[in-house]
């Protein structure tokens, strides 16, 4: 595969996703007021960036439900909806390091399995090549996977990556390259 293929497929496919989810749109009214409106708008979105870091639906939905439960406990000490939004979208990233360190942990002592969270419908309606970006992602190590996803599919800047992952803008910049060169090799081996 040619320098630079791994990057266009990779914003292909999620951008591809994200379009299919909405997660470009902006809400038409201006900024959610409640908390019941920031729910009602955002949670598919932050479901499906989790189902990308974590791989399993229903725990992409306990991680996001986590995040919205911790969004109520500290609502009053929000200075805005669009500092809620940040505040969702970071606790959904850090929700999902939680639940992979779990599952590392698990792994330890249990063996492993392989399980495939996709199910074969939203496979099918992938192409051989965003089918072969998301299988790649997949196998992607989890910080290298998050900053992926973040921006690609969630359309996040570097800064906002940076704030979301709790991660500098320079180990942005080195994880999303180091990560498209593990994705070069892995799709084009």
């Amino acid at each position: 595969m040619p320098e630079g293929n791994a990057e266009r497929s990779v914003e292909r496919t999620l951008g591809h996703l994200r379009t299919i989810d909405g997660a470009g749109e902006t809400p038409t009214q201006s900024a959610p007021l409640t908390l019941e409106d920031l729910y009602r708008t955002h949670r598919m979105r932050l479901v499906r960036l989790a189902i990308l870091l974590v791989d399993e639906p229903a725990t992409a939905e306990d991680v996001v439900q986590e995040a919205f439960t911790g969004l109520y406990r500290n609502w009053a000490r929000l200075r805005d909806a669009q500092a809620a939004v940040g505040y969702l979208r970071t606790a959904v990233v850090n929700g999902s390091r939680s639940v992979l360190r779990r599952r590392k942990t698990a792994r330890e002592y249990v063996p492993p399995h392989a399980v495939n969270a996709r199910s074969a419908e939203s496979l099918a309606m992938l192409s051989n090549e965003h089918q072969a970006v998301v299988s790649a992602l997949s196998k992607l190590p989890p910080r290298q996977r998050e900053v992926l996803v973040l921006r690609y599919y969630g359309g996040l800047s570097e800064a906002e990556i940076s704030e979301a992952a709790g991660i500098s803008k320079g180990t942005v910049k080195s994880t999303a390259s180091r990560a498209l060169e593990s994705l070069q090799k892995a799709m084009s081996g």
